[in-house]
């Protein structure tokens, strides 16, 4: 007991000697990267106004707050997590209870230090709400940040905007909604209407993001370390790292409309996809002014069944769309979460989807995008040689055989056929071979996996808990991503270029491999179908002997000459 005291005695110390580290941490990161006019900054201004400075100062002094309030919050967590499992062994029933209440206290936290902090913390949370490698705790508590966006002051909007576009906004408008229809982490989006009579979409971004990203990214990548000098297996510098990529191309407004437009050429023969156009004349890197769409939210059940859609039919079109920008197109939309993706009530099968938010974006690799189809196969038909083998290509080696896992819901010594759970016996296997991996085996898969595997885990992740919401059976998913990898793996070819005879030809060799692997699928399934049924009479037929020999022996008795 003194042991265990003197333990948390050492832990309150770090913790309150980390708080005045960060506060310094965040003040040297304000007066290095702040103040100074010619340290390299996000913004274009050559000349920083009295405003600006004003601007920097503030954003600096919020950041030291903040900061402080964050290294609390994590001091405090790594101060629950070691004295809370100290002296337990990892591989006690008691460790992993209370492993998972430290967990659920801990996001509970978390999310207390998002909502206080907001900005990009509260962005930062959904990323890791949005990851399936971390604990369940973390993934459900903070998914609520989801919805949270409390909207900017018309004043500080108006102001962002004449400093973008011009001081008489009258010039451009003839009528803007001073309330937003639409309030995110970063940015709102208000309703207009052009001189022109054309409906738009205006997205503001808010006032002085930039100089406070700088002093959050920096305590952020400050807790990391922290983290990780008390547990050496849990480490999230890659998270930090894969975050900060991110953020900063979400702010560019430029590059979101970039990305909009590309993703517009890939679907502009797809009657199903809707892209926003982009008005150009009215869009700088703090503003999007683009075309307004109706619909909505894809995740709105009622309003889908109200407008007479049915929600199995907007899951399949949703799937099919990111699976040709994973394995076809290479370039994929990498925040798929319901407000960025609506549903209207047009199109040739009475609906169609519209994709916003093009901010986060990942190019893949093109032998990455390759190898990736090809992985799709071996895990439709469980070949695990060749899931093995492109592991080692992408740099996992042994962890290779979670694949299946993490994107089937299989094992890769699994007889059960694709889109069907594990069996009983399956399961409790998989429970003891879990129960052996340690928070390191996870950090170093993590950080094994290339940056393109990142993006389309947390992509497919986002993918599957809307698919989920609409309804729709797993095998969806799985023949959608089968169908598009196959596809994929002939020539990528582009429509503008390439003469006609060969894209049909190509297309005629891809559908060909593809109703070859469905046939397989569908042999599979009925093999396994045959064998239930199997089961199921040899059952049937059981019982059915059972309650004739309990017959036989009860009317033995009945008919057996009675004696006095």
């Amino acid at each position: 007991m003194r042991t265990t005291h003197r333990i948390f005695k050492f832990h309150a110390k770090a913790a309150t000697t980390s708080l005045f580290l960060v506060t310094a941490a965040g003040a040297a990161t304000l007066s290095a990267q702040n103040l100074n006019p010619k340290s390299t900054s996000f913004s274009d201004d050559s000349l920083l106004t009295s405003a600006a400075f004003s601007d920097v100062i503030r954003a600096g002094l919020s950041g030291v707050v903040r900061s402080s309030r964050a290294i609390w919050t994590i001091a405090s967590t790594v101060v629950d997590y070691k004295y809370s499992l100290h002296g337990l062994s990892e591989d006690s029933e008691d460790y992993r209870r209370l492993l998972s209440e430290v967990h659920l206290r801990s996001a509970k936290r978390i999310l207390q230090l998002c909502e206080a902090n907001r900005g990009f913390y509260v962005k930062a949370g959904q990323f890791v709400a949005s990851l399936r490698q971390v604990p369940k705790e973390y993934s459900s508590t903070l998914s609520s940040l989801q919805d949270q966006a409390v909207p900017c002051p018309f004043k500080s909007i108006k102001d962002a905007l004449t400093s973008n576009l011009g001081p008489d906004l009258s010039e451009i408008f003839l009528f803007f909604d001073e309330h937003p229809i639409a309030a995110a982490s970063i940015a709102q989006v208000h309703r207009a209407v052009l001189k022109d009579h054309q409906e738009v979409a205006v997205k503001v971004q808010y006032p002085g993001l930039e100089h406070q990203l700088k002093v959050d990214i920096a305590a952020m990548s400050f807790l990391s370390k922290f983290v990780e000098w008390f547990f050496p297996e849990y480490r999230f510098r890659w998270m930090v790292s894969k975050f900060t990529e991110a953020i900063v191309l979400e702010l560019d407004f430029i590059n979101e409309a970039r990305n909009s437009e590309r993703t517009g050429k890939y679907f502009k023969n797809n009657p199903v996809v809707r892209v926003p156009l982009v008005f150009w004349e009215f869009t700088t890197r703090r503003v999007l002014t683009m075309q307004f769409c109706k619909g909505c939210k894809v995740d709105d059940l009622e309003r889908i069944k109200e407008m007479g859609i049915k929600p199995n039919k907007v899951a399949r079109a949703l799937v099919e769309v990111f699976a040709e920008m994973i394995f076809i197109h290479g370039f994929v939309h990498g925040d798929p979460h319901p407000g960025n993706i609506l549903v209207s009530p047009e199109g040739p099968n009475g609906f169609c989807l519209v994709i916003l938010d093009h901010g986060i974006y990942k190019e893949l690799d093109e032998g990455f995008r390759l190898a990736y189809c090809q992985l799709w196969e071996a895990l439709i038909l469980l070949d695990a040689n060749k899931i093995q083998q492109l592991g080692e290509y992408f740099g996992v080696g042994k962890y290779s055989r979670y694949f299946p896992l993490i994107f089937t819901g299989r094992t890769i010594d699994s007889k059960s056929t694709l889109g069907r759970g594990m069996s009983a016996v399956e399961k409790e296997n998989l429970n003891q071979e879990l129960k052996a991996l340690k928070m390191e085996d996870i950090s170093s898969f993590m950080e094994s996996l290339p940056s393109d595997f990142l993006t389309i885990l947390r992509t497919d992740g986002l993918l599957r808990s809307l698919l989920r919401k609409l309804g729709a059976l797993q095998r969806v998913r799985l023949l959608a991503y089968a169908k598009y990898a196959v596809h994929g793996l002939h020539t990528k070819l582009d429509p503008e270029s390439d003469n006609m005879v060969k894209a049909m030809f190509s297309r005629f060799i891809a559908t060909l491999s593809y109703l070859q692997l469905r046939l397989i699928l569908e042999v599979l399934e009925l093999l396994s179908r045959a064998q239930q049924v199997k089961h199921a009479l040899i059952n049937w037929f059981k019982k059915i002997l059972i309650s004739a020999g309990y017959f036989v022996r009860n009317s033995r008795i009945l008919f057996l000459p009675q004696t006095s």
